[in-house]
């Protein structure tokens, strides 16, 4: 039995339907990545799977006991909570009760009082009353494995860290089915790594919304599409998604076109007058009005967003010459580090450069310091002429919320400039797809995706050379996000870009600066994956050195001096097959993995999956007791 199933579904939110008798079957194992332009209800069909909202017509059933965990889009500003009472609160009422025991268990620790020794011991008999005590273990389970801090304060976090949590709390209980809605939002890479590794391994059933390519190509082993207010249903990897998706537009625009022309034909005939028998020409108008009915229920695609570049005098060929900068907060006597280590760097016209790193490292520091909005520590900037420089920035800071959008882009002004050429706000705003009520939009009502293309809509309004973007993509749908891409490849001046989308990077970039912590930023050839090449094979290399300069490996060294003294011969047998046993259990490891990454993996038999699945477990806790088994060995050997 399917754990979800959605049958001839329609919701709207006042007006036309959103999703329109939409049906859909989720069987266990699948990963099902849903695409869409933004607004077309993606996140709406996760919120009815989970129950959040209810239909206005059909039904959402789950399986007997189907358990749903969900991830939401939006980050929580954060309470006083631990990361550990967060967490305890995905187990529904019974977390909730074990939320407020650890937390009460805290304060009880370090102010105790009478009421609150009262308290507690009232929650404390409420958790044994519900047998709920091993919860408690299934929350430190989940916090270890997800590499979190118990005790930290979850309002203190990171946007990254944050969302780590909430997908602890989202797996806490043990869920059937996983609805993660923008996982990637607010990550690194480096956490967008992490995560994509966690979620092949976790062999769940899944449901996600992204932005993300490169997580959708990795992940992804079905693609229904929202659009229109259909689903479509398209039982393949990402990449194929892609070439099957182009050939089914193609063939819609030629069907189209046919049937826009035969309506033409037969509006002339009707009005040139009926000139055939009476019987046949009410047939004829009959099927006329029926053609009229169906032009005028079609539901044309959203067009995609026009993006012009406003032409400008070429900057000097030296744009930014950075020698051995340094910058931190405070004077050099303070204790605080240095967000910049001595960089330099020469940025030359037409240059097209993306910044890597993880969130907080400085990437947008850097980018003040290199357009002279802060002044280095030490070391100095030299910034070359004629530059006319357009900035994103990703706080969009500089969108006024309490304007709306046609005021924010418009500067009071009814018509703008563009190329030499008078256009009116309102149909300037309709080429990034905001029709003129939602031009009119109050800017703080607006969606994630709809403020970044407010954002290049308003940057677009002034002529630049020096095109500066920190975190362009987020929340833009795919369209859009290989637009700008094109604009970014296309635009004849230079580029400095800050992104952790990586496809984005490696599409468009010729160099990457990669922040590689305690203030050090390295320059490398190419994008993303040039980076990972260039990275890898330095670290390959450091290790081989190590390896060179010392005789034997550690563990290995340890065992064979004097060790065959000091353990049985049983022990010492046992000992040395350890790294050849890990060795093999390794490589079947990779390899289970690798297989179980491919889309084809759960389109197989339900048996030959869980066979796998059970495989790899056995595997995970075969290592760990290797590796338990060879501390004990190598502790008893060095204790005698």
């Amino acid at each position: 039995m399917a754990l979800v199933s959605v049958r001839e579904v329609c919701f709207g939110y006042g007006g036309q339907y959103l999703l329109d008798h939409v049906s859909l079957q989720v069987e266990r194992g699948e990963r099902v990545g849903l695409v869409g332009r933004n607004g077309s209800g993606k996140s709406t069909l996760m919120k009815l799977i989970s129950g959040e909202l209810s239909a206005d017509e059909g039904q959402v059933a789950c399986g007997n006991g189907v358990r749903i965990g969900r991830l939401m889009q939006e980050v929580p500003d954060g309470t006083a909570s631990s990361v550990q009472e967060v967490v305890a609160t995905g187990h529904g009422a019974a977390g909730a009760v074990l939320s407020k025991y650890l937390a009460l268990s805290q304060q009880v620790a370090e102010t105790p009082s009478p009421a609150l020794l009262k308290e507690f011991e009232l929650v404390e008999a409420e958790l044994h009353s519900q047998g709920s005590w091993q919860l408690e273990q299934q929350v430190e389970q989940i916090i270890s494995k997800m590499n979190l801090d118990p005790h930290a304060r979850f309002a203190e976090l990171s946007s990254g860290m944050k969302r780590r949590v909430m997908l602890a709390q989202a797996l806490v209980s043990e869920p059937d089915l996983l609805l993660l809605d923008e996982p990637t939002n607010h990550l690194d890479i480096e956490a967008v790594a992490w995560l994509e590794e966690f979620l092949v391994r976790y062999g769940g059933t899944l449901i996600f919304v992204t932005h993300d390519r490169v997580f959708l190509r990795k992940l992804s082993t079905r693609i229904i599409e929202v659009d229109r207010g259909r689903l479509l249903d398209w039982p393949c990897d990402y990449s194929t998604f892609l070439k099957r998706k182009e050939a089914s537009l193609e063939v819609e625009a030629q069907q189209q076109a046919l049937f826009d022309k035969k309506l033409a034909q037969e509006e002339v005939w009707v009005r040139t007058g009926v000139k055939a028998r009476r019987t046949r020409s009410e047939a004829r108008i009959r099927e006329l009005l029926k053609m009229r009915d169906e032009r005028r229920q079609r539901k044309d695609r959203v067009g995609n967003v026009r993006i012009q570049v406003q032409e400008i005098e070429r900057s000097g060929r030296l744009v930014v010459e950075a020698k051995q900068i340094t910058f931190r907060y405070g004077d050099e006597d303070s204790n605080n580090r240095n967000i910049i280590n001595e960089f330099s760097t020469l940025i030359m016209r037409g240059d097209k450069i993306g910044m890597i790193g993880r969130n907080g490292t400085g990437k947008s520091t850097l980018l003040r310091l290199l357009l002279g909005q802060l002044t280095p520590t030490t070391g100095t900037v030299r910034i070359g002429t004629k530059l006319e420089v357009a900035y994103f920035d990703q706080l969009r800071e500089q969108l006024d919320e309490n304007k709306t959008a046609q005021e924010n882009v418009g500067d009071g002004k009814q018509e703008l400039l563009i190329n030499g050429q008078n256009r009116h706000v309102l149909g300037y705003l309709q080429d990034f797809l905001f029709s003129p009520d939602r031009a009119r939009t109050l800017v703080r009502y607006l969606s994630g995706g709809e403020r970044n293309r407010l954002m290049l809509a308003k940057l677009m309004t002034k002529p630049s050379n020096l095109l500066v973007l920190d975190e362009p993509t987020n929340d833009l749908d795919a369209e859009t996000l290989e637009l700008l891409e094109d604009l970014v490849i296309e635009y004849p001046g230079t580029v400095l870009l800050v992104s952790h989308d990586r496809e984005f990077l490696n599409n468009v970039v010729a160099s990457t600066l990669v922040f590689e912590g305690d203030g050090v930023v390295k320059e490398y050839d190419g994008g993303y994956d040039d980076w990972v090449r260039q990275r890898d094979a330095a670290l390959a290399a450091d290790s081989a050195n190590a390896l060179a300069s010392q005789p034997s490996s550690p563990k290995l060294n340890a065992s064979s001096q004097g060790r065959t003294r000091k353990l049985s011969f049983k022990e010492q047998k046992e000992l040395d097959s350890f790294p050849a046993r890990i060795e093999v259990l390794e490589i079947e490891q990779r390899a289970l993995h690798e297989k179980m990454a491919a889309p084809s993996f759960y389109q197989q038999p339900k048996a030959e999956i869980t066979t796998a699945t059970n495989r790899l477990e056995v595997i995970e806790r075969e290592l760990a007791e290797i590796f338990v088994r060879w501390e004990q060995l190598e502790g008893a050997g060095e204790g005698k």
